[in-house]
């Protein structure tokens, strides 16, 4: 990972233009960074190609913005850690009180996306706008939907309705609240969807339309710091499914401070696992109880979470209340102050 030198100017670039905003692109790899053999969009290196390539790649991108590249990292998303993360937003939370930079861009890999949105719209400290984007097609493919993706990112960052609305991603002209966007496709270029929610908004070559907002907190308002925190709390998943071992919650307790049980349904799971969740109470480890299936909501449940002393997760999927419960670690550890967290955020 790269710390940026946070005194860069932009008047230094080349084609830097007074009457326009200032946007900081961070790029951390993926497939927008992927390069393999032409034409085709499949067996590609993710994470090959420099920012400055993805920047050149995109036609007429210094009409919208100035834009300063950084290169934070360059890997499969696979590969991000918490350690990433933390060095995201620290970066952003530095740079945003820049009086001329306007707004942050984020090259990612598509696979845990969803996962460096999220994470970012609890900790990062501006109003400021921060979208992330990637490709399904690396740069190599015939098509390749990275230069639109960013070209789009960039024109939303310098865009001041942009302002105020959490992190966002930008993908296929869809615009995603970094909350509820998930990955929905394993291929096809938009693979991108908030579900049950639709979009914010749409891109339309350089303009944005807004129509809805997440009304969950978020940025400014969320409540949680990093500033002083350098790892962060060990949360894992348990999937469950039928006849599933409960003793993987015994396992997963050795080496979590926190458990995320995607369950059947609306996120119930069978009685020897309820047996079991109720024990880890008394070790102190919170468990999130979670749905499996990608929709809906998960909703506190008389029998199971009074019996178990589980704590629904709303309407986050798995791989989300995940990072909400790392987060919600950091202070306190107090099963109705995390619940209280779950409907909030």
């Amino acid at each position: 990972m790269i710390i940026p030198d946070y005194s860069v100017q932009f008047d230094t670039l080349p084609s830097y233009n007074p009457e326009l905003k200032n946007v900081v692109v961070l790029a951390t790899g993926g497939t927008i960074a992927g390069s393999g053999e032409a034409h085709k969009t499949l067996n590609y290196e993710p994470g090959s190609l420099p920012i400055e390539h993805l920047l050149d790649s995109v036609p007429h991108l210094n009409e919208i913005a100035n834009c300063l590249g950084i290169q934070i990292s360059n890997l499969c998303s696979a590969d991000i850690t918490g350690q990433h993360w933390l060095t995201l937003a620290t970066i952003i939370n530095k740079m945003a009180l820049r009086p001329d930079v306007h707004g942050f861009v984020i090259t990612h890999g598509t696979d845990t996306l969803d996962e460096t949105s999220y994470f970012l719209n609890l900790v990062v400290k501006t109003d400021k706008p921060v979208i992330i984007t990637g490709s399904m097609r690396p740069a190599t493919a015939i098509s390749a939907d990275g230069p639109l993706n960013l070209f789009q990112s960039v024109a939303l960052a310098a865009n001041p309705e942009a302002q105020g609305q959490g992190v966002m991603v930008v993908f296929a002209e869809g615009i995603y609240s970094g909350r509820d966007v998930q990955k929905v496709n394993t291929f096809k270029a938009n693979a991108f969807d908030e579900r049950d929610f639709g979009c914010l908004g749409y891109m339309r070559d350089h303009q944005a339309f807004f129509y809805t907002r997440s009304l969950k907190k978020h940025t400014t308002d969320a409540q949680f710091d990093i500033s002083n925190i350098t790892e962060l709390p060990a949360v894992s998943v348990a999937y469950f499914h039928v006849d599933a071992d409960p003793g993987i919650l015994d396992y997963l307790a050795t080496i979590s401070q926190g458990i995320v049980i995607a369950g059947a349904g609306g996120g119930i799971y069978s009685k020897p696992w309820i047996d079991r969740v109720r024990s880890l109470k008394n070790s102190n480890i919170p468990v999130v109880r979670c749905s499996r299936i990608s929709s809906g909501i998960t909703l506190k449940d008389a029998y199971i979470d009074l019996s178990a002393n589980s704590i629904p997760c709303n309407s986050l999927v798995p791989q989300k209340a995940r990072i909400l419960l790392s987060l919600a670690l950091t202070q306190t550890t107090d099963y109705h102050e995390i619940a209280s967290m779950f409907n909030e955020y």
